[in-house]
């Protein structure tokens, strides 16, 4: 099948993303024919290096989509770079808004239009030491129940061997070796059937992210340890500066607006 057309900017990324994954490590994927060649899909990854975009990209234009990355709306101000971000369909992520909906408007957008949406629900790279998923914010939930199209877990490993951003370690030599793994579509259909709150958006998104530590355990074949991780609150308040690819927080509603199924606040 023909791959999505995405004209004169997602050809230019292209020249210049292919040769440099290409260059820093070898590929083994699988299950990317669980990515649909039409219509919208959510594809849930996990976060180990500011590489991950990149490698991701490669393997969902690979298999024939054009992938639509979630970024701070700030960067679409950089020259240069905010034309390859609008010529290519990305989307901006309006950090600081009080109305979660509103934060993600063009991904609920892009997913009514079709398009295939990756979102990192972590908000930045994992600071777990080994590379496991951390707590996440819901803002995977609201899109996925917000919108019936395929969820899709995925998992990625290898990129932080080659850029560690934690530990200020870059390492392009030797060629590593970079895994993909997407697992089977989600059904949410139940949870859709559920008033939209915070308790349910925030028990969907460790379901979605339990299905990405699972088929992380399965690339890295060992066993996933149990829960996410937190980062203290020190690294917490650090890692704010850094979300990007993800999602934006604006604080925890209060028991009493998540008892009246209040969920246009909170995570996002």
């Amino acid at each position: 099948m023909a791959k999505e057309k995405g004209g004169f900017w997602v050809g230019f990324a292209a020249s210049i993303v292919y040769p440099v994954t290409a260059l820093l490590a070898r590929r083994r994927n699988v299950g990317g024919e669980r990515i649909p060649r039409t219509g919208a899909a959510l594809l849930v990854y996990n976060h180990v290096s500011h590489l991950d975009p990149v490698f991701d990209a490669v393997f969902v234009h690979k298999n024939t989509r054009i992938p639509r990355f979630l970024a701070k709306h700030s960067l679409w101000t950089i020259p240069l770079v905010g034309k390859v971000l609008i010529g290519t369909g990305q989307i901006p992520v309006y950090r600081g808004t009080a109305d979660a909906q509103q934060s993600l408007r063009d991904a609920h957008q892009a997913l009514r239009d079709g398009k295939v949406v990756v979102i990192y629900p972590e908000g930045t790279i994992t600071r777990d030491p080994d590379g496991w998923p951390m707590h996440s914010r819901t803002g995977v939930a609201r899109l996925a129940l917000e919108n019936d199209v395929p969820v899709i877990p995925a998992a990625r490993w290898g990129t932080r061997d080659i850029y560690d951003q934690y530990n200020k370690k870059f390492r392009p030599f030797p060629r590593k070796l970079v895994v993909q793994r997407v697992g089977e579509p989600v059904d949410l259909s139940a949870y859709r059937e559920r008033p939209l709150n915070n308790a349910l958006l925030r028990e969907v998104t460790d379901l979605l992210m339990g299905q990405v530590k699972e088929l992380l355990a399965e690339v890295r074949e060992e066993p996933a340890p149990e829960g996410f991780y937190r980062a203290s609150a020190k690294k917490s308040e650090a890692s704010r500066g850094e979300a990007a690819e993800g999602e934006v927080s604006k604080g925890e509603t209060s028991k009493g607006e998540a008892e009246k199924g209040d969920a246009k606040k909170g995570e996002v």
